[in-house]
């Protein structure tokens, strides 16, 4: 009997021949996103894709089992992290550059404003977000602090950059909020709150009652179907005891 590739391994070695549509003799054009239901970077893309209303092939990294140190995975980012994007024979890593691509490539709902200045505004919330406050709670760095000073001290580290930072949006965006972080439309900022906050509160526990702005936008993301369907509990890898 002819042995199997994992079915990680299949999809990752697809990347490498011609994908051809059924029947048609074409190659396909359709994006995959190499995505962890639990990453935030990931989410970041997730609701970027349903707001624009694109379609997408949804395959899965799990993170615990190192299937981003894979070679296959690899070739794809050489610094092991999703998500990844694929758009036909082009590869993109890194949420902020793959939602960029986004909006250069496919404008329709467009995720930044015309305005110089509120565009300058989401770049710096979603700068603080994805440079100040992610990186600090992450698989390695969690993994890290609890090699070299126990498990007891991930959950205060994470909380104290994660207040750090929210204090820092609440002043920021104290002059500039309405429905949503920039004004009463969604854009770039938006999509990297929505998930920071998530995973906030169900992961690290943070008591959102002393940052009023944040959860007050927070509750209306809620109300927004491509927010909700690409949140962590609602992911095709999303395990049972996760699921919303």
């Amino acid at each position: 009997m002819k042995k199997q590739n994992p079915p990680l391994i299949q999809s990752l070695q697809s990347l490498f021949s011609p994908i051809m549509a059924s029947g048609t003799g074409e190659v396909s054009k359709k994006l995959k996103l190499y995505s962890n239901w639990r990453s935030s970077c990931s989410c970041r893309v997730r609701i970027a894709l349903k707001l624009k209303g694109l379609d997408y092939e949804y395959i899965a990294i799990n993170l615990l089992k190192g299937d981003q140190k894979s070679p296959e995975f690899l070739k794809l980012n050489p610094l092991g992290y999703v998500p990844v994007l694929v758009d036909g024979d082009f590869v993109v890593a890194d949420s902020f550059a793959i939602l960029l691509y986004l909006e250069e490539k496919y404008p329709q709902h467009p995720l930044l404003p015309k305005d110089l200045q509120k565009r300058a505004l989401n770049y710096q919330a979603a700068n603080l977000v994805s440079a100040n406050i992610q990186p600090l709670q992450n698989l390695s760095v969690l993994g890290y602090i609890h090699e070299k000073l126990g498990p007891d001290e991930e959950i205060p580290l994470a909380q104290t950059h994660i207040r750090k930072g929210f204090a820092a949006l609440e002043k920021l965006l104290e002059n500039y909020a309405g429905k949503y972080a920039t004004g009463n439309e969604v854009f770039l900022a938006d999509l990297f709150l929505a998930p920071q906050i998530d995973g906030a509160v169900r992961r690290f526990n943070v008591d959102m009652s002393e940052y009023p702005i944040l959860s007050r936008i927070n509750e209306a993301y809620k109300e927004l179907p491509a927010f909700q369907d690409a949140m962590p509990g609602k992911q095709p890898d999303t395990p049972p005891e996760a699921r919303a």
